[in-house]
């Protein structure tokens, strides 16, 4: 793309934004295309747009992995699923207070949100239910933190007693384009993923909806992704990028590159100019060296400590990284 053209698609792109309707679809593809030499300029817009919107305070999450492995669903990305041969650890849900020691533990590392997330397609058990419930009364009153549940799909009347106990957010990821979904799960159908958001959403949780990058989809494909969720107002769109793990159908096939992350990031902020952006799994893995960069990519938080069955780097590092950005941290 030539000087005057970049120039003038630069201006195009940066108002739409900060209008607050976001690019459209066309627009967000030209992001994912760009060359390397032209992230820069880029990444000027989307830090112009995150911090007209969301300022330089920083959101940090952390998880739970309170009930490992033993899935139904057959995501060829997971190592938890039922086609994954990796060897990791698999127990079922933990005990309450096990849950709310991580949860101090988390923030004592510096999160200000905590998720409980949990392997499987849905939670029906009313024992487990109610454990959960009861974790989530003390992490909010105890521990001082918000929650956040990913327990698969939940019904209204679930979703509202867990609001009632303290609950915040709603967590269930999309994971891709409805296209390119039937290539990397076939037992269940993309539909019901959309339904469970907009029962989410219904129910008055905070919804938190995203996917995960890096698994053999195309850029129509992200981009078509990132006007699905746009189409379904979620809040939170957390950015996971694939960690090959071994055992599991997708291991080494993960092609992405910092750069090609980046613009990932660039266009969900385009796309959802007011929206939070938390970057999530593979992080560490994918961006190495230029993690510092999504900031000014537009992201607004990220996950810090471990992930589900992979490690994280040490939260210190994490908030030295930040400090050192000139950003801050997002109140409790």
């Amino acid at each position: 793309m030539g000087g005057d053209r970049m120039g003038a698609f630069l201006e195009r792109i940066r108002e739409n934004a900060m209008s607050g309707r976001g690019i459209n679809a066309e627009d967000a593809l030209t992001v994912l295309s760009l060359p390397q030499v032209e992230i820069w300029p880029l990444l000027t817009v989307s830090e112009t747009v995150r911090r007209h919107f969301k300022g330089d305070q920083i959101r940090l999450c952390s998880i739970v992995n309170a009930k490992s492995g033993l899935c139904s669903e057959d995501c060829a990305f997971c190592s938890q699923s039922s086609r994954s041969k990796a060897s990791i650890e698999k127990y079922p849900l933990m005990e309450e207070e096990e849950i709310v020691m991580a949860a101090r533990d988390a923030k004592r590392r510096g999160a200000r949100e905590f998720s409980i997330v949990t392997s499987g397609l849905s939670m029906h058990n009313s024992r487990e239910l109610e454990r959960v419930g009861n974790a989530i009364e003390r992490i909010r009153t105890d521990v001082g933190l918000e929650t956040c549940v990913s327990l698969g799909t939940l019904s209204a009347e679930n979703i509202s007693v867990l609001l009632s106990r303290g609950l915040r957010s709603v967590h269930h990821n999309l994971e891709t384009a409805r296209g390119f979904f039937p290539s990397i799960c076939t037992t269940h159908d993309y539909e019901e993923d959309i339904l469970a958001v907009r029962v989410a959403k219904a129910a008055g949780a905070w919804v938190c909806c995203g996917g995960i990058f890096g698994i053999g989809e195309t850029a129509e494909d992200r981009v078509d992704l990132a006007m699905t969720l746009r189409e379904l107002d979620v809040d939170s769109i957390p950015v996971n990028f694939l960690n090959p793990i071994e055992g599991t159908p997708l291991d080494g096939k993960c092609d992405l590159t910092p750069f090609c992350c980046l613009k990932i990031i660039v266009m969900l902020r385009l796309c959802h100019p007011s929206r939070e952006i938390i970057v999530c799994g593979g992080r560490e893995v994918n961006l190495r060296d230029l993690q510092g960069l999504i900031f000014a990519a537009g992201a607004t938080g990220m996950m810090i400590g471990n992930y589900l069955t992979t490690a994280g780097r040490p939260a210190e590092d994490d908030l030295r990284m930040i400090e050192d950005l000139g950003l801050g941290l997002r109140a409790l």
